[in-house]
């Protein structure tokens, strides 16, 4: 399919790569990064349907997320021990989510997604204690991976319905939910993303969606701003992530609500 749409023009190959820097480094720090580089991409390539913008932009995710997961794995402490079960856990309910995305219309859970994501960004404001410093809950016991199991495929679902601020999501998990430290939890999510990333890529790869010339060339970019908000929020700490944290979520709540109203 790569081969049957033409390159866009050489500007909007331009404002493609600066969106994929710039979808990489907010991912990297908070997740998000989906607010940038798809809309850009549907944008930018209007001869290309949504799926091959879904698939594209998966394509330059997962090369920055490698990145950014490999940064990270460097110089902060990600827990593989409960990433790897999520990972899989969240890779399940993408899959099921993609397969009932065509009978389910995603617009019934943007509502209950704004909802959500207010409790949670008004909770992270009011709470500057929160994710500051790691109190693992549970750790190591089988509620700890219960939970992360359960919220990976829950959140993996909601990819595969959905999509926007899935590493937000995880985010807040790991620090609201099992005590991660906003960092770590950082850190922690960029395998999960990995998962998830790797497993919608091989789909949309199966189904001829991806157009690989342009995924690989703001993936390039995305690894850049990916490595680049890696080591910025390993040097700043969970502060700096929790304050992009919070302006992510407001945008994603800002673009979830338009899209309620509008219908």
């Amino acid at each position: 399919m790569d081969g049957a749409l033409a390159l866009p023009d050489a500007w909007s190959v331009v404002v493609l790569c600066v969106a994929a820097l710039a979808a990489g480094w907010v991912d990297a720090v908070s997740g998000g990064g989906g607010l940038l580089q798809l809309p850009a991409l549907l944008l930018a390539v209007p001869g290309a349907s949504p799926v091959q913008a879904l698939a594209t932009n998966k394509l330059s995710s997962l090369l920055g997320t490698s990145s950014a997961a490999a940064t990270y794995a460097q110089r902060a402490h990600a827990d593989v021990r409960t990433a790897l079960p999520m990972a899989v856990a969240a890779c399940v309910g993408a899959a099921t989510g993609a397969l009932t995305a065509s009978h389910v219309p995603a617009a019934a859970f943007r509502p209950v997604i704004v909802g959500l994501l207010v409790v949670v960004w008004v909770w992270t404001l009011l709470t500057p204690a929160m994710g500051q410093a790691q109190n693992l809950r549970w750790a190591g016991r089988r509620r700890h991976y219960v939970l992360a199991v359960g919220a990976g495929l829950a959140i993996g679902f909601y990819d595969g319905v959905l999509g926007p601020g899935t590493g937000s999501f995880l985010l807040i998990v790991l620090v609201a939910g099992l005590g991660y430290s906003f960092l770590n939890g950082s850190a922690t999510a960029k395998f999960v993303n990995l998962g998830t990333n790797l497993a919608a890529l091989l789909v949309f790869t199966a189904t001829g969606s991806v157009l690989w010339a342009l995924g690989l060339l703001m993936g390039l970019c995305n690894v850049v701003g990916a490595t680049i908000g890696a080591r910025m929020a390993v040097r700043r700490g969970s502060g700096f992530v929790r304050a992009v944290f919070l302006v992510v979520v407001g945008a994603l709540i800002a673009r979830l609500a338009w899209s309620v109203v509008a219908g």
